[in-house]
């Protein structure tokens, strides 16, 4: 039995509409963003994967107009937070406030919604705010929905947060905790363009060009991908392979790595190993295909793993970050024998 077979023929059709779709994107995408396709793709995996993303890289790459461009093309509600030092947790989520009725002139509280309350949110340097307001992002983050005064309040479907962390400027700065960087599926490293690209960028942005994008689909579409995505077969071959790799960058294991007991003071836990899975997945979608291979495990490893690996003291000493460590356990971590 192919893999195709153990995929409905509704699926299998809606397969080949998804990864239609992500090339329709990459498209529009590409109508204002010069290169990053790296970036573009891996972004779309956690958007059809339903999954927030952490950003990293140095001002002027184009992070914020990446993100807005995408929910353009998906006709979604776009918000950008810039996090300060000063900022509270009610200048995100919202607040109550004290309204009087028109009709009745009676005064009661009323919800007043914050910038959390769109579909996509471009946390812009997340790590300059401080703890208190971190924490009211990660409930969002984690429960899709926000706390005020004692009642929740739902967020609306489709939610992604895509945060962006400045590498250089760390003064000032509030260091995401563990338990919130494990709730972003990615760390993605946007870098410096090429120079054939840089060019392009300067010569196509100091002139007057119409660089709108059109919709490619809506937001009912997208969740209909992102569940398809959770119903694409991962084989017990792929799952092993994959609780392999996580616990291969857990020190002082048994199922550790040599480099891994030198080099790591925490590794990943078992968060790490269902974004694994579901990245796979949703790269899987973007290329058409009706099952996860080890391949595309191998290729959402670092985004996965990076920012869940914490190098030791000897690793900082001898230079060696965490994308390194990942990348030599994938040579170390062999892939299971297949058994049907």
């Amino acid at each position: 039995m192919s893999d195709a077979d153990t995929m409905g023929h509704d699926d299998v059709q809606l397969l080949a509409e998804a990864h239609d779709g992500f090339n329709r994107l990459t498209e529009e995408i590409g109508k204002v963003i010069v290169g990053q396709q790296d970036v573009v793709k891996q972004l779309l995996a956690a958007i059809f994967a339903d999954g927030h993303v952490l950003v990293v890289g140095v001002p002027g790459l184009a992070k914020t107009l990446l993100v807005k461009t995408l929910a353009e093309c998906l006709d979604w509600n776009f918000k950008r937070i810039q996090f300060t030092p000063d900022m509270m947790p009610a200048d995100i989520i919202g607040m109550e406030l004290l309204q009087e009725d028109a009709q009745s002139h009676t005064r009661s509280l009323k919800f007043t919604p914050g910038p959390i309350f769109a579909n996509i949110i471009l946390a812009d340097e997340i790590n300059r705010t401080p703890p208190k307001t971190q924490s009211a992002l990660l409930e969002a983050m984690q429960e899709y929905h926000v706390t005020s005064m004692g009642k929740p309040y739902p967020l609306e479907r489709p939610f992604i947060v895509v945060a962006t962390q400045n590498p250089i400027e760390q003064e000032g700065t509030y260091p995401l905790p563990e338990a919130q960087l494990d709730r972003f599926m990615f760390s993605l490293w946007v870098d410096y363009p090429s120079v054939e690209e840089e060019e392009q960028i300067v010569a196509t942005t100091t002139v007057e060009i119409d660089r709108a994008v059109s919709q490619v689909f809506n937001r009912e579409r997208m969740l209909t991908f992102q569940h398809l995505v959770r119903r694409v077969p991962a084989s017990k071959h792929v799952v092993s392979y994959v609780v392999a790799i996580a616990r291969a960058t857990r020190p002082n294991r048994p199922t550790a790595t040599d480099f891994t007991n030198t080099y790591v003071e925490w590794g990943a836990g078992p968060r790490a190993s269902q974004y694994l899975i579901l990245a796979g997945k949703a790269l899987a979608v973007l290329e058409g295909k009706p099952a996860v291979t080890a391949e595309h495990v191998r290729q959402a490893a670092p985004f996965v793993l990076r920012h869940r690996i914490l190098p030791n003291y000897n690793a900082t000493g001898e230079g060696i970050h965490a994308g390194r460590i990942v990348e030599q356990i994938l040579s170390e971590v062999a892939e299971p024998m297949y058994t049907g």
